[in-house]
């Protein structure tokens, strides 16, 4: 299976038409067709059902462009690693992200390298832990920001200095906004809108035996949707502070969780990795602000 093939099946599938694909690589339409059904007898498996109009996916195909999508990632990943090393004036840097107000400490490095460096080029990526922890494994990235304990038998890590809060975002109008702060009991019988992490992590841990008396009625992967929900009345979002507009124009308002409940936010890197120059400049700068990594 060619790397040159795999970019021509996954123009075709985003395309969903072999004439639109083969004008955006420049080759002709039946060269383009041999070389997809060149890969489908190399597979054993049809990938694609061919209508009058347009193309589309089998099950199959679909399968092929997730892990095409994933093998030219690292390609292209790779060969950049490799014209970066021993440049110093530029570089990519892929960095996963969870949700964070604090991604602050994060951004404050990048625009301290970059001051010195401007043709250094960051790339976010939003998920949850596993997602990230999945990515970086994967070699898809350099440094994740998670808000979870870390797995020291796999990776070094560094802790960010600020700590994320619980709480409830809420309409301002809501009943449970008359109060400073709400308790676990305030939530029992409320609509609550958690992340999926949430579901798997931290939800347990804040709810313990009372968690059968929670009414989850939507779980997401991005605060900001959330608030937009509550806004239209579907329930409360149960995240960190900072993360959707509370101010004053705003129709939301956060209450924290009393007992107050935090979550510790550490930057982690595979052991024994190495860096590109460009990637490694930001480790070091963030070494040097927040303390030495473990």
């Amino acid at each position: 299976m060619e790397i040159r093939v795999l970019r021509y099946f996954l123009e075709v599938a985003r395309e969903n038409s072999i004439t639109h694909a083969a004008e955006r690589l420049h080759i002709s339409q039946p060269t383009l067709s041999k070389q997809l059904k060149d890969l489908e007898n190399e597979l054993g498996k049809k990938l694609f059902i061919r209508g009058n109009y347009n193309i589309r996916l089998t099950d199959e195909g679909m399968l092929l462009r997730k892990r095409a999508e994933d093998i030219l990632d690292m390609v292209d990943k790779t060969t950049a690693e490799f014209h970066s090393l021993g440049d110093i004036n530029g570089g990519d840097i892929h960095i996963g992200c969870a949700e964070s107000a604090n991604i602050k400490y994060l951004a404050r490095c990048i625009k301290a390298i970059q001051a010195q460096y401007p043709n250094i080029r960051v790339h976010l990526y939003s998920g949850d832990t596993n997602d990230l922890e999945e990515r970086l494994e994967r070699g898809l990235l350099d440094l994740s920001v998670i808000a979870q304990a870390v797995d020291l038998s796999k990776y070094n890590y560094l802790e960010l200095p600020e700590s994320d809060i619980w709480g409830v975002v809420m309409r301002k109008d809501a009943a449970l906004a008359q109060k400073e702060a709400v308790c676990i009991e305030d939530l029992l019988d409320l609509p609550l809108i958690v992340s999926r992490q949430g579901i798997r992590e931290d939800i347990p841990r804040l709810f313990g035996e009372k968690i059968d008396a929670l009414n989850i009625t939507a779980t997401l992967n991005l605060a900001y949707n959330g608030s937009v929900l509550v806004r239209e009345g579907l329930g409360y979002v149960l995240t960190f502070d900072k993360l959707v507009d509370t101010s004053e124009e705003s129709e939301l308002c956060f209450r924290p969780l009393i007992p107050k409940l935090k979550t510790q936010l550490y930057v982690i890197w595979k052991k024994y990795q190495v860096f590109t120059p460009a990637a490694e400049l930001l480790l070091r700068e963030m070494k040097t602000q927040y303390g030495i990594s473990v």
